[in-house]
């Protein structure tokens, strides 16, 4: 398995190293102040990242909203499911639907729906 877009800097000096998959040798060398690394040390290299609830824009976040919906089960059933974290209770997998709730030159919304807990929820595109 390979790693795209994983960024290896220089433990004595910062500089970006080059990729250990296009260096040839078994050592990759520093440009900037040629210290030297084992390319062994990169070859199980995992690279893994996760946004944080806060890191978006306030504006974005107050998008976002409790919905109250008065849908039939075999309607929440009928839409489809994604692997999205419910807020409330961590499940892993939500359904979901979208209604085209405000003008047609604006994004639909999307209602989901814990598999698990119930929760609901929506958000504007």
């Amino acid at each position: 398995m390979s790693v795209v877009g994983s960024l290896i800097f220089c433990l004595d000096c910062g500089n970006l190293l080059n990729n250990p998959n296009t260096v040839a040798g078994s050592e990759i060398e520093c440009d900037m102040c040629q210290a030297s690394y084992p390319k062994s040390q990169f070859s199980k290299l995992k690279v893994v990242t996760a946004t944080s609830d806060d890191a978006f824009p306030s504006a974005l976040r107050s998008k976002r909203s409790v919905v109250k919906t008065s849908l039939k089960k075999d309607e929440l059933e009928a839409g489809a499911t994604i692997k999205e974290k419910c807020p409330k209770c961590g499940n892993e997998e939500m359904h979901y639907h979208t209604l085209q709730l405000r003008s047609a030159d604006e994004g639909a919304t999307v209602f989901y729906t814990c598999t698990a807990c119930g929760y609901k929820f929506r958000t504007n595109n």
